[in-house]
Order: C-alpha cells, then sequence, then structure tokens
C-alpha cells in the first residue's frame, strides 16, 4: 500500500504517546516526582512533534487538493526532499496526479476526435443551454446550411431567421420536423431533429440540421413515376376487356348478312355495347375515385343484385376467358342475394382479382376461374374469386397486399393492395388462401 509505512509510523509515535503517557499518569500517582522531570518535557515533545507532524501531512493534502481543484495535474510533489515520513504521502499524490493527467488526456483526445467527426458529417449540430440560451457548439455543417458564421446565443438567431427560431424553440426533445428556409433565392427543406443532453446540473438542448431537399424532391419523382404505372396499369386492366369484347361484336357485325341474319344477334349486340357503355362511364368514376382516394369519406352506395354483378362482369371478360380457353364457374345458391356496395369501387376489385386469376392459370392444362358468394349469416357477405394457377408460398402472402410489392415484372404492385383500400372503405375486408401447386382464392367480406 502507497501509504502503509506513514500509517506505521502513525502507530508508532500513538503508541510512544500513549506510552509515555501512561508512565507519567503512574508516576504522578506515586508521587515520584523526580522521574517526572524525565517523562514530563518528554510528553510534552511528543505532543508538538504529533501536532507538528500531522500538520505537515494537513499541508500536504490541502496542497494536494487545491492541485485538484484547479485542473492542475501537472504539479510534482517533491519525494527526495520530503521529511521520511511524508515521502509515502508525496509518491500517492505524484502517482494520483499522474491517473488523472491520463484521464484527462484521453478525454481531451476524445473530445477532438468527436469534434472531427461532426465537422465531417453533413448534418448541421447545434447545442444550446436550455435556460439561459447560450451556445454550447455549432459545426461548420451548420454554419453552411443556415449561412451563419457565428451564434453567441440562440436569441440572437430570431434577428437574422425569425421563422427557423420559433421552430427551434417549440421544437420538443425526441420530436423531428420538415421546415421550408430561402437560401440564395431558393427554397431549401431542412428536417429539424432535437434531443437534451444534461451535464452538471445544466440542460443542453441539441438540434440537428439535415438538408432534405433533394432526397424530397428524388421521392416525389418516384412517386410521381409509380403513380403514372398504377393509374396505366388500372385504366387497362378495364379497357382490355372492354377492346376484347368490342372487337367481338365488330367481327360478328362484319360476319352477319344485312338481312334477317343480324336482326337475330341485335340482343347480344344491343347488351355488348350496353356492357360497353357502363363499363366505360365505371372507368371514368373509377378514375376520379382514385385520384381522390384518400379524401374518400362517402361512398356511392346502392344495393345491388350479385346475380347482376356477376352476370355484368361474365358479359365484359368472356371474350378474354375464351381466346385463353378458360372456363369461368359462376356459383350462386341464392339468385336475390344482395349487396350494398359502390358499384364502380367493387367491379374494379372484381376485375382486378379477374385479371390476376387469368395470369395465374394461364400456365394450366385445364385452367379454370370460380366466381361465388354465399350469406354468412347476420348479414355478412362474402365474394369468392378463385382459381386453380400455381399458388403462392406463405412468405409471398403475406407481402402481397404491400404498395408497390409486385412478383411480376411488368406489374405495378398496386392493385392488389388497392382492394383492399376499397374493401377497408366498405367497412369490410380482403384476405387470400392459396396453396402451392393447388391454388388460390381471394375473399371479399363485407360486415353486416
Amino acid at each position: 500500500m502507497i501509504f502503509k509505512r506513514y500509517e506505521w509510523r502513525l502507530l508508532l509515535r500513538v503508541l510512544l504517546l500513549f506510552l509515555t503517557l501512561a508512565v507519567t499518569s503512574y508516576l504522578a500517582v506515586k508521587q515520584i516526582y523526580l522521574y517526572l522531570l524525565i517523562t514530563g518535557p518528554l510528553l510534552i515533545y511528543e505532543l508538538v512533534e504529533m501536532i507538528r507532524f500531522q500538520k505537515k501531512a494537513q499541508d500536504e493534502v490541502s496542497q494536494f487538493v487545491e492541485s485538484i481543484h484547479y485542473r492542475d495535474f501537472s504539479r510534482h510533489f517533491d519525494v527526495r526532499k520530503a521529511p521520511t515520513e511524508l515521502k509515502p504521502l508525496r509518491k500517492g499524490f505524484n502517482e494520483i496526479n499522474s491517473t488523472f493527467k491520463l484521464i484527462s488526456r484521453e478525454r481531451e483526445t476524445q473530445y477532438h476526435y468527436l469534434q472531427k467527426i461532426l465537422e465531417l458529417v453533413d448534418t448541421g449540430i447545434l447545442s444550446y443551454d436550455n435556460e439561459s440560451g447560450q451556445i454550447g457548439w455549432i459545426n461548420e455543417a451548420f454554419k453552411k446550411i443556415i449561412g451563419i458564421p457565428y451564434l453567441k446565443t440562440i436569441h440572437s438567431l430570431e434577428k437574422r431567421e425569425e421563422t427557423l427560431y420559433n421552430e427551434i424553440v417549440k421544437l420538443k426533445p425526441g420530436d423531428s420536423k420538415v421546415i421550408t428556409i430561402s437560401r440564395n433565392q431558393q427554397l431549401v427543406k431542412i428536417l429539424l431533429s432535437a434531443s437534451v443532453l444534461r451535464s452538471d446540473d445544466r440542460v443542453y438542448k441539441l438540434v440537428a440540421f439535415q438538408n432534405v431537399s433533394e432526397a424530397l424532391d428524388e421521392t416525389e419523382s418516384k412517386a410521381w413515376q409509380k403513380l403514372l404505372n398504377v393509374m396505366t396499369h388500372e385504366i387497362m386492366n378495364s379497357v382490355a376487356p372492354i377492346s376484347s369484347l368490342a372487337d367481338t361484336l365488330k367481327n360478328r357485325l362484319q360476319s352477319a348478312e344485312l338481312s334477317g341474319a343480324i336482326n337475330g344477334q341485335l340482343e347480344d349486340l344491343e347488351l355488348g355495347i350496353d356492357t360497353i357503355k357502363r363499363r366505360s362511364e365505371g372507368l371514368l368514376k373509377f378514375t376520379e375515385s382514385y385520384r381522390n382516394l384518400n379524401k374518400i369519406t362517402k361512398l356511392d352506395l346502392k344495393k345491388i343484385l350479385v346475380r347482376d354483378l356477376f352476370e355484368n362482369l361474365s358479359s365484359l371478360m368472356s371474350p378474354t376467358l375464351e381466346k385463353k380457353n378458360i372456363e369461368l364457374e359462376i356459383v350462386l345458391r341464392d339468385p336475390a342475394l344482395v349487396i350494398e356496395a359502390d358499384i364502380n369501387l367493387l367491379e374494379q376489385v372484381l376485375i382486378n382479382l379477374l385479371v390476376n386469376a387469368i395470369e395465374a392459370v394461364k400456365d394450366r392444362a385445364e385452367p379454370r376461374i370460380s366466381l361465388s358468394a354465399e350469406n354468412q349469416g347476420n348479414n355478412r357477405i362474402m365474394l369468392k374469386v378463385g382459381d386453380n394457377g400455381l399458388g403462392m408460398p406463405p412468405e409471398l402472402m403475406e407481402k402481397i397486399f404491400i404498395p408497390f410489392f409486385s412478383t411480376r415484372k411488368t406489374g405495378s404492385g398496386i392493385g392488389l393492395s388497392l382492394c383492399k383500400q376499397i374493401m377497408l372503405l366498405h367497412q369490410g375486408n380482403i384476405h387470400v388462401q392459396s396453396t402451392e401447386g393447388i391454388g388460390s382464392a381471394f375473399i371479399l367480406q363485407f360486415a353486416g
């Protein structure tokens, strides 16, 4: 131990003092005054030496405490010239000073290292005392982003950038906000993030400034591209069956004779033309609804005969199904089954599911698609679009309703997510059942 010799010396002095005091007391009791002339002065001398010894140690400790208080770790206590009893004490002080000096040097190195890192990042950093507003530190990125070379207090920012100052003061720790400021006659979007640091009973607010203009512009551009792809995809899903049906009607007109032969097909032609007209109007309404889908608060709900809904879909999709030799099976146990829905949006959902089913069964030897509906009780209606396609693995089933996720190179990845949104607007839901190698079924459930 550092102070081992010091402690032994102190113990020895205490024992000698105790022994001298005991002998003096004994002589005084026995009234042997002659020997008291010897032990008395000796006792006084030992007491003075004890006080002097403690005074020296106290002075050494006071000097050491003073150096610690002023962080003067460079101070050296001379061990060689110290009294023998104080040499261990001074040696201990020097070792403590060396340890503190090493810790201080390491902290200073870490501080400069952190400063260099913060100077290299593109994010502006500002710290200030939350109570007084005194600026603690700002980096070069902050000066560059905000265009202010120096700040003494956060309040001095108010005169230069009042809007920015107000946003910084209002920003709560843990929150983030995007604001727009003008720089060099250009609008720049800045992401503000705040946090709190406590040090020496003081609270500092840290604010990060990140220029996100380029990132937001790039994201916005990509969003517009995806939106255009989505609109094209959804419109083509409806236009393709309409075009196919129109082509079929045209071929029938061209092949029919102008005499009585055409009269026999007037009913089919009228039905086909009516289907084209109705679906075209529905497509226009759907496009308008999609454009404002996030603003829809009220659907155009009407009572619809499921039988009529299925017949219209069959008429619309039959040319495409016949061309690809796909069998469409319609199962409706209750011909009077009625559902309350927005006909245009619901038809778009079913068209989307049928188009996906056609794609799923294209490689099957006997492709088959089923369209069914049933009343599950408590006014809960279920519509189902099934196929005998290749099916899907479980990990894929979890992702198909995520916007812009698609397994097809030409797919937009919005069809099924849009179907889900439309079903949620109807206070219903959509989910999928699928088995690899057997097929899939998409189930639409409407709450009663």
